[in-house]
């Protein structure tokens, strides 16, 4: 298995997010990035860097030329502000519709750097800092890296994504993501495929990447994920969430309750699997989040480290061309361990 992994990542350093009221400090950290490097390395894995000539195309066919141009410009704009503060963060959110439509929004009239922010930055875990846009496309690179590498005869590659992406639509940043590395794979990978399938394992709802593919039938999204009743994203992720239009019948969510462990997770894991063979997908992109560990900060789920080697060894059963893309996991003693169990029970059940 390949590995990719751009150094550009540890750029972006957000120092809190809004948690229940409270400023605290952050878990989205570059340290992430150094954990899961070093047990790669311990595991013999290679790292590799991705090209320095993707540029902006791959990115620009996920994401809306407004919200880039924001993400590009804002810290600039923002530390001209009179009194601005440290970090580029929403102070006012303009009415959104229904939550499940999903239509394209039109670029905010308001030029102010202010009123921008509050259109796409989706919550207060998304500030935007110095060097957010450059480690943000850096991972989307990663990314890239990772698809065309399948698309080159690997059957397995993995792409190490820091900030992470999967709750990030097409024009609005959230949940620590920034731009949605998953679906620009997936996107990737449907240039050569008629059918992708994006399966998220991250314990929180991919919400981004839902609404990114909602409509459409070529790409597939199966979550397996908190019950959001009373869990981060909390709008979306309900199990009546079918996709719409010509995508009717290709979103499915698979909520899990609190306390959930490996065996239900695994339950829910086999439903999944058998909707992917039946939506007959010919590629897999992972949104890889390991949040769901029973000791991550974030969990209320109880997976353990042997519950993500089996459920890496169930992914693979499905034999498909497959980039895994890394999404969330804070526990910062955890997650080189998960990665490298769930990247051997893939590799694995890969070879037999």
């Amino acid at each position: 298995m390949r590995v990719f992994y751009s150094p550009a990542q540890l750029g972006h350093r957000s120092e809190h997010f809004m948690s229940a009221g409270r400023l605290v400090r952050h878990l989205e950290v570059p340290e992430r990035c150094e954990r899961l490097l070093a047990a790669l390395e311990r595991a013999n894995y290679v790292v590799e860097a991705p090209r320095d000539d993707v540029g902006l195309a791959p990115i620009a066919a996920i994401h809306e030329p407004g919200y880039l141009e924001f993400l590009r410009t804002a810290w600039e704009r923002w530390a001209r502000l009179k009194n601005a503060g440290p970090e580029c963060v929403p102070n006012v959110h303009p009415y959104r519709g229904a939550e499940l439509d999903f239509a394209p929004r039109r670029a905010p009239r308001a030029a102010s750097v202010v009123a921008q922010a509050g259109y796409y930055l989706g919550d207060l875990a998304c500030a935007v800092t110095a060097n957010t846009w450059e480690s943000a496309v850096a991972a989307a690179h990663t990314a890239v890296a990772a698809a065309e590498a399948v698309l080159a005869g690997e059957h397995g590659a993995y792409a190490l994504c820091r900030p992470p992406g999967h709750h990030a639509a097409a024009d609005r940043a959230a949940g620590f993501c920034y731009l949605n590395n998953a679906a620009i794979a997936a996107e990737v990978l449907r240039g050569h495929f008629a059918r992708v399938a994006v399966l998220d394992i991250d314990t929180h709802h991919g919400d981004g990447t839902q609404s990114i593919f909602y409509r459409r039938g070529d790409v597939q999204f199966v979550s397996i994920h908190t019950d959001p009743t009373s869990y981060y994203p909390f709008f979306t992720g309900y199990a009546d969430e079918y996709g719409a239009g010509d995508g009717e019948g290709a979103n499915l969510n698979i909520p899990l309750a609190p306390g959930s462990g490996d065996a239900e997770y695994l339950d829910a894991l086999d439903d999944a699997l058998e909707a992917i063979r039946a939506h007959r997908s010919e590629a897999l992109v992972v949104s890889a989040g390991f949040d769901a560990h029973e000791r991550d900060p974030l969990s209320v789920l109880k997976v353990t480290n042997d519950g993500y080697r089996r459920i890496g060894d169930a992914v693979a059963s499905l034999k498909l061309p497959t980039v895994i893309v890394q999404e969330g996991g804070y526990g910062l003693d955890l997650l080189g361990n998960n990665l490298v169990a769930f990247l051997g029970g893939f590799n694995l059940a890969s070879r037999l």
